[in-house]
């Protein structure tokens, strides 16, 4: 019995001539870089989906591309991870690529492991979500593949990098509770001892931002940190912390909406109301704060758009290695809800 006749694979000349465009155009489209107008990405778009088009990864490997890019993530149990993922996905999927995921378990040592093995498999770009490692290693990293940093503050010629303006955001959290009338106000934080993250990353800004905002407020003397780590766990344990002071605060600003579940979890189990005995507020705006239900008071920093910045400049550094690094800032927002209120 013959064989079927095997179906050729289509190509990008075959999208380009569909589409009645030129193949740097569908290239453009492709990679989502500048100089494609909406008209043309629709063309290009709509020709893809109706040959059922698919970059060919072995043969984009052939010449130094495989159309994957690697995302290293701290911890895959912080919903706020979740919405930088899903941002980057949408981004790259739209430009062909496929999106690999590694934990880096919040350690240098894993986050070596991740980031060797994604360019042994000679992965197209990196994706690196807080990561803790050493800025050397961070360097060394970029100058193998392109990479794009994010939720680090600091700055390097070798990589990009898109994050939250954590000052501003920890200045909403306590100038809404400020204006509620607390004063008491504590922040549970997650512990840093070296010297460069305790300047770039998130958590360390966050919590600088909460003593700056405290003191622009006339609240110097009521700052208090509980350090701990941003968990449930670790919030649990924050606040099991801060109800043994002797005057015990009436507001806790968790610094990300993980830690703000194990404060309420801890708030409950010591029989107190949220917000009528301690008010709450979270920072990331995750899916859970505003499960109606929990209906958290948390500060949005746009975890897809980081994604989606993170994934464009990623695809910007591959089509264009040489070029000056970028360093992205998004403002961040407050979104109200019902864990804050005036003090009991």
């Amino acid at each position: 019995m013959p064989k079927p006749a095997a179906t050729r694979r289509v190509t990008i000349i075959d999208v380009a001539r569909h589409a009645n465009v030129s193949t740097t155009a569908v290239s453009k489209v492709l990679r989502n870089a500048y100089g494609a107008s909406p008209e043309m990405q629709a063309k290009v778009r709509k020709a893809i989906d109706e040959l059922g088009y698919r970059p060919q990864a072995s043969a984009r490997g052939l010449r130094g591309q495989t159309y994957t890019i690697g995302v290293m993530l701290p911890n895959i149990r912080n919903p706020f991870f979740a919405d930088v993922l899903d941002g980057a996905a949408e981004l790259l999927d739209g430009a062909g690529y496929q999106l690999l995921m590694g934990p880096g378990s919040n350690g240098e040592a894993a986050e070596a492991r991740v980031t060797e093995t994604m360019i042994d498999h000679s992965l197209d770009g990196l994706i690196l979500v807080a990561p803790v490692s050493s800025r050397r290693h961070l360097q060394h990293v970029a100058e193998r593949v392109p990479t794009v940093i994010v939720g680090r503050h600091g700055r390097a010629a070798g990589y990009d990098s898109v994050a939250d303006d954590d000052i501003a955001g920890a200045a909403l959290v306590v100038d809404h509770l400020a204006d509620l009338g607390h004063r008491r106000i504590a922040h549970i934080e997650h512990l840093e001892r070296d010297r460069d993250r305790m300047t770039e990353m998130p958590n360390a800004v966050r919590a600088e931002g909460y003593r700056q905002a405290m003191r622009a407020r006339g609240l110097h003397e009521y700052i208090d940190i509980a350090s701990t780590s941003y968990t449930q766990e670790g919030g649990y344990l924050g606040a099991r912390q801060l109800l043994t002071r002797l005057h015990p605060p009436t507001a806790i600003f968790a610094g990300a909406d993980i830690v703000a579940m194990g404060v309420m979890q801890a708030l409950a189990e010591a029989g107190l109301a949220v917000p009528g005995d301690i008010a709450v507020a979270g920072y990331d705006n995750t899916m859970f704060a505003d499960f109606a239900p929990v209906g958290l008071t948390s500060v949005d920093q746009g975890g897809r758009q980081l994604g989606r910045n993170a994934a464009r400049l990623v695809l910007e550094r591959i089509a264009d290695p040489a070029r000056p690094a970028t360093h992205m800032t998004l403002t961040p927002t407050l979104a109200v809800r019902r864990t804050t209120a005036a003090p009991g």
